[in-house]
C-alpha cells in the first residue's frame, strides 16, 4: 500500500492541540482534534440568552482549565445557528453555535462552535471536521503539534 501526501498547503496537526481563543479571551485551551464530529464545540456554561436591538446574543462561561472550575471568562457573541448534535453515544442535543476564532498550529481561523457542558469529557474543546477541513491533516500518532504554552501554565491545566 502506498504512502498517503497531504493536500499541498496543509498544516498537520496532532490528535489533541493547544488552541487559543483570541477574541473570548482563553489564551490557552486544550482540545481534542475529533475527524469524526462534524461541528467543533466548546465546554460552556452559564449560558443566557439575550436580546440586543433584535439580534439575538448568547454569554456563557468557559473554564479553560482541565479538572478546575478556576479562572472562568465570560464571553458574548451573536447567535450564529442553532443545530442538533448527536453525539457518539446517540444523545441529540440542540444547541447554540457561535462564531469563535481560533488558533491552531499558528493558524488564525473562524469556526462555527457548538455550546455544551464537556465537563465529564476528557477535553474542554474538541475541533471537528468543518474547521479542519480549511487544510488541516491529523497526524494522529502525534500531540502538540503546534506546540505549548509554559510549563507554569499547563501545570495550571493539570488542575490545582
Amino acid at each position: 500500500m502506498g504512502r498517503v501526501s497531504e493536500p499541498p498547503h496543509s498544516t498537520i496537526v496532532g490528535w489533541r492541540e493547544w488552541v487559543r481563543l483570541p477574541g473570548a479571551g482563553v489564551p490557552w485551551i486544550k482540545a481534542k482534534i475529533d475527524t469524526g464530529a462534524r461541528s467543533s464545540s466548546l465546554h460552556a456554561f452559564d449560558v443566557e440568552e439575550l436580546d440586543r436591538d433584535g439580534v439575538p446574543w448568547v454569554r456563557f462561561s468557559v473554564h479553560p482549565w482541565q479538572h478546575t472550575d478556576s479562572d472562568a471568562v465570560v464571553v458574548e457573541r451573536p447567535i450564529h445557528d442553532r443545530r442538533l448534535v448527536r453525539s457518539s453515544s446517540g444523545h441529540a442535543e440542540d444547541r447554540i453555535v457561535v462564531l469563535l476564532d481560533l488558533v491552531l498550529v499558528r493558524r488564525r481561523l473562524s469556526a462555527e462552535v457548538t455550546l455544551t457542558n464537556r465537563d465529564a469529557m476528557g477535553f474542554r474543546m474538541l475541533v471537528g471536521r468543518e474547521a479542519l477541513e480549511r487544510g488541516y491533516v491529523v497526524d494522529a500518532r502525534r500531540s502538540w503539534v503546534g506546540g505549548r504554552p509554559r510549563l507554569a501554565t499547563r501545570r495550571k491545566n493539570a488542575g490545582r
